[in-house]
């Protein structure tokens, strides 16, 4: 198939690419590199450096696509508290014009990269596809509202999509050309903030909230491999068929809290730091544990490094390499 990877420089949409190209598809990526990176891209890919405000000079009826992969978003938590503006635009608008842009030019297929974080519960209940919907931040309420627009899209009857939902990812990938992992700027995310405090580029970790309702009172999240992620796109890009709309949950099932992360990247790398506790952090759930048995059944989909040590010693390799660590 000929596809379209949206965001594709980033993290989760470059190991996507990858494995698409792989996989023998032709591959196209727009990203205008605001938070991706050139090197992630596969050789082989054809790549415009555009925003995806832009996306209907590339996505036309001539261009003959078969299908969409869209990762082109902003999706740092406090970010989307302090400037919210800034999410409607990127993440709702950008979107808007990926679907006129999908209608004008009669594309068949969209897969939609979205997040676990919107569902709402009870704090002891995994979350399935039929959860409260009740997001916490802006980030979340941009992703679930660009779900609705899909879900809209597909009643035309000529899109076929899903949508899914995938909760932490997380870990590296090597492939044949690059290594692909997740950096930041600024780092916001758990384990490569943990790991920047064991390679030396932090002086301290700070603990956000310590007093939620959980067992050590710190969030509890489910880490999934962003390798097993990726295998999860290409295997709903084959299941989708006009005028459906899915929606696949994706993680291990598995929760663990962020002091038993703590815990995991200290005896993976052999590396003490300060820790130092702190208030909670706007628009934290404390709870986020995926149910993704309907992924399993429907998708066939497994994951393949469900171990959290797995997870963060690939990640821990791919911090090394980049930073130049000596083991």
């Amino acid at each position: 198939m000929k596809l379209l990877v949206t965001g594709g420089a980033g993290y989760i949409g470059s190991v996507v690419a990858h494995q698409l190209v792989a996989a023998g598809h032709e591959v196209e990526i727009l990203d205008d590199l605001s938070t991706g990176f050139a090197t992630n891209l596969p050789a082989a890919a054809v790549f415009h450096h555009t925003s995806i405000h832009r996306v209907a000079e590339i996505l036309t009826p001539d261009a003959d696509f078969d299908g969409v992969l869209h990762f082109a978003a902003k999706v740092e938590v406090a970010e989307s508290v302090r400037d919210p503006e800034k999410y409607w635009h990127h993440n709702i608008e950008g979107s808007l014009a990926l679907l006129r842009a999908i209608r004008t030019a009669r594309t068949p297929r969209l897969i939609f990269s979205s997040t676990g974080s919107m569902y709402s519960g009870d704090g002891r209940t995994a979350f399935d596809e039929a959860a409260e919907i009740r997001p916490a931040n802006p980030y979340a309420a941009t992703k679930a509202t660009v779900d609705m627009m899909i879900a809209g899209e597909c009643g035309t009857g000529t899109l076929g999509a899903a949508s899914l939902r995938y909760f932490n990812a997380a870990g590296a990938v090597r492939t044949a050309e690059t290594y692909l992992g997740e950096r930041h700027e600024p780092e916001t995310h758990l384990i490569p903030i943990l790991l920047q405090a064991a390679g030396g580029q932090r002086d301290t970790f700070t603990l956000f909230g310590t007093d939620h309702p959980t067992t050590d009172g710190t969030c509890v999240r489910d880490y999934v491999h962003v390798s097993d992620l990726a295998a999860a796109h290409l295997l709903a890009l084959e299941a989708l068929s006009p005028g459906r709309y899915e929606v696949f949950n994706l993680g291990n099932g598995d929760g663990y809290s962020n002091r038993q992360v703590l815990d995991t990247v200290r005896e993976v790398t052999g590396r003490d730091f300060p820790v130092y506790d702190a208030d909670r952090r706007p628009g934290d759930p404390a709870v986020c544990i995926a149910n993704s048995d309907k992924a399993a059944v429907e998708l066939g989909w497994k994951p393949q490094r469900p171990n959290l040590s797995d997870i963060v010693a690939d990640a821990w390799e791919f911090h090394r390499t980049v930073h130049g660590i000596a083991g």
